[in-house]
């Protein structure tokens, strides 16, 4: 199997298995865990805390020794931290559970990318990463309905059953997952400090040189002081401000917040599909619809916060998520074009890092706001707060070599 094929098994299994746990993680918080506002977004910060203090030094492992372990191992401690949240419904042990699960995730956060556009070729990045969110969008949909089967049955099922999932996933790619296009600053397999220290200094210096990486850093920040709150937030206020008629026989919010999933991620695959035939996708600097996918954004989470019935909602919800996703890969693919190969782990790294910054710095005060005020309130101040990465964008695009 060759590792472009690799590169979309695994995306299209860890789709499955993230959204089979997480379609309805929120669900559970709120209705088996109880948790308040404060609390949720206080898991969140945790979260965020814990890639803070690990995106680093597991980039840089990954450059210096081995980007396919690195994502098994991220993989395997996913999967356990969902097994430990399923099996412990209690404040506390959610809070350890998140971070496990942000450890796992530090492993496999740019060591992904890093390894997929080494075996790939940088010329054909935007159309590999094109199709692997397909890939994993198809196969959210198919989590997102079986999480709401499960969840129907028992909240927790989910998380246990996506836990099992992502240690299988770790132990198949094992036999799968090769690296013929990267080489190691370790390549005798003994790894020292000086070989992480030379590779953190060039990523490092990579990000504070390149316009480019600077501006994804600034990016990466609003975005996160954006989302975090938003993330943590939106599901606590469609449950709090409308009413959920029954469904298929059930009253259970587990089928209606798997059907919202589905139907937002068909869209986003539509969305996808359409973006790429219309070939909106063949600039290499693709600044301009980054802006306008930035501003419908926006325009999706405002619109959820003020809206007074159901489906208006709901229909702001799906817009932002159907440009998110479609941001997601674009966005990748520019700036892994822009990054060495040798430090590109790190970079991207570092690039989460400051998302991270920006969830940690935004999320809390968000959330007391949201416990002093209203979720709306909260929300609001989140699509504002992400409002001027549309204006960077748009500067990008204005530059003769934005690299």
């Amino acid at each position: 199997m060759t590792q472009q094929r690799v590169y979309y098994l695994l995306t299209a299994v860890s789709g499955f298995l993230f959204t089979f746990a997480f379609t309805l993680l929120l669900v559970f918080h709120v209705r088996v865990a109880g948790l308040s506002p404060v609390q949720l977004v206080l898991v969140g910060t945790v979260m965020e805390i814990t890639f803070i203090l690990g995106e680093v030094p597991t980039g840089v492992l990954a450059d210096v020794r081995s980007r396919t372990l690195s994502v098994q191992l991220g993989l395997i401690l996913i999967g356990l931290s969902l097994l430990l949240q399923g099996s412990l419904p209690v404040f506390g042990w959610i809070l350890a559970a998140q971070v496990v699960w942000a450890i796992g995730y530090t492993f496999t956060s740019g060591a992904i990318e890093a390894w997929i556009a080494d075996e790939v070729g940088e010329e054909r990045l935007t159309h590999v990463f094109l199709r692997g969110r397909r890939c994993e969008l198809t196969a959210m949909i198919l989590g997102s309905l079986a999480a709401g089967v499960a969840g129907v049955l028992d909240l927790r099922l989910p998380m246990l059953l996506a836990g099992a999932g992502y240690v299988v996933l770790a132990l198949v790619l094992m036999a799968l997952m090769r690296e013929p296009g990267f080489t190691p600053a370790a390549a005798d397999g003994r790894l020292t400090f000086g070989q992480m220290r030379d590779t953190l200094t060039a990523g490092l210096r990579q990000a504070r040189r390149r316009p480019l990486v600077r501006s994804f850093l600034l990016i990466s920040l609003l975005a996160g002081l954006s989302g975090e709150a938003f993330d943590r937030l939106w599901t606590a206020h469609v449950l709090n401000s409308f009413t959920l008629p029954p469904t298929f026989g059930t009253t259970s919010p587990a089928a209606w917040f798997a059907a919202f999933a589905i139907v937002g991620q068909l869209i986003g695959l539509g969305a996808n599909y359409a973006v790429e035939r219309a070939g909106l996708t063949g600039n290499a600097h693709p600044a301009a619809l980054l802006a306008v996918l930035t501003l419908l954004q926006v325009a999706g989470m405002a619109g959820l916060a003020l809206a007074g019935s159901l489906w208006p909602a709901i229909g702001a919800l799906w817009a932002r998520d159907a440009a998110r996703a479609l941001a997601g890969p674009l966005e990748s693919a520019w700036l892994n074009r822009g990054i060495d190969s040798s430090s590109r782990a790190t970079v991207l790294s570092v690039n989460s890092q400051f998302d991270a910054i920006g969830q940690v710095a935004g999320g809390p005060p968000l959330g007391a706001l949201a416990g002093r005020t209203s979720i709306p309130v909260a929300l609001l101040c989140s699509a504002g707060l992400l409002a001027p990465v549309a204006v960077i964008f748009a500067r990008l695009g204005r530059r003769a070599n934005p690299t």
